[in-house]
């Protein structure tokens, strides 16, 4: 087991007395919590079986919508192990990205609790391809350090229109507001205060907006298309 790894991911735990625990093969039989696909995974011995079984999931449900991320990770994912966090459970990516830098990815168990009240609410409205990506491959993934340059979980979804948001921006827009902030949310999230956002009410086709505190916002772009970009630009940092 590296041990500097482990020191490395408790640091991000968000948790003053926060654990990290890599579950080894021998242990899986024993956790009843895991989707069904996961006991599959881990089930293989060696990591290069891994990998594909946990990409063919990645193609089934959002190969073309996230064809340049599956691309990325196909060939520059060296491991991935099942790692517990605070009691909830998640694959551990490990990728060295194209200049050897070792970055870590964390994917989230789809089959956690929904705990995001707002979003809740409004869950059949989101667009049918993000809520594949939550109910089946990962509740958020992203980079470890960041907690960022991914998609968030869904307890981190932020609800644009919440008091607690004071959008500088607004004041300073150069044309009328295109969403409506009350029926906005934030799936990605650069870590910087900007995120991709879904307005309910106006989402055909994927549109989202990017949406900052501090920049003009830019309206009708296509989540799935930002999204694969950012990420593997993410890989890349």
């Amino acid at each position: 087991m590296d041990q500097r790894k482990i020191d490395y991911l408790k640091k991000y735990t968000m948790k003053k007395d926060g654990y990290v625990r890599l579950i080894s093969t021998d242990e899986i039989g024993q956790i009843d919590t895991l989707p069904k696909a996961w006991y599959e995974i881990f089930r293989e011995r060696t990591i290069k079986p891994r990998i594909q079984i946990l990409l063919g999931i990645w193609k089934r449900y959002l190969g073309t919508e996230l064809r340049n991320t599956i691309s990325y990770l196909n060939n520059y994912l060296e491991n991935i192990e099942l790692m517990e966090i605070n009691k909830r459970y998640s694959i551990l990516y490990t990728i060295r990205n194209r200049q050897g830098k070792i970055l870590y990815y964390k994917g989230r168990s789809p089959c956690e609790d929904f705990k995001n009240e707002p979003l809740k609410g409004v869950w059949d409205k989101i667009p049918a391809k993000i809520r594949l990506f939550y109910d089946n491959i990962h509740n958020g993934f992203y980079y470890c350090a960041s907690g960022a340059m991914g998609l968030v979980p869904l307890e981190d979804v932020s609800f644009l229109g919440d008091d607690d948001f004071d959008w500088i921006i607004i004041d300073d827009l150069k044309k009328p507001m295109e969403i409506d902030l009350d029926t906005s949310f934030g799936f990605f999230n650069n870590g910087m205060g900007t995120y991709v956002a879904i307005d309910y009410q106006n989402c055909e086709q994927d549109n989202a907006t990017l949406w900052s505190s501090e920049d003009q916002p830019e309206y009708n772009i296509n989540f799935w298309d930002f999204v694969d970009e950012r990420m593997v630009i993410g890989f890349e940092a």
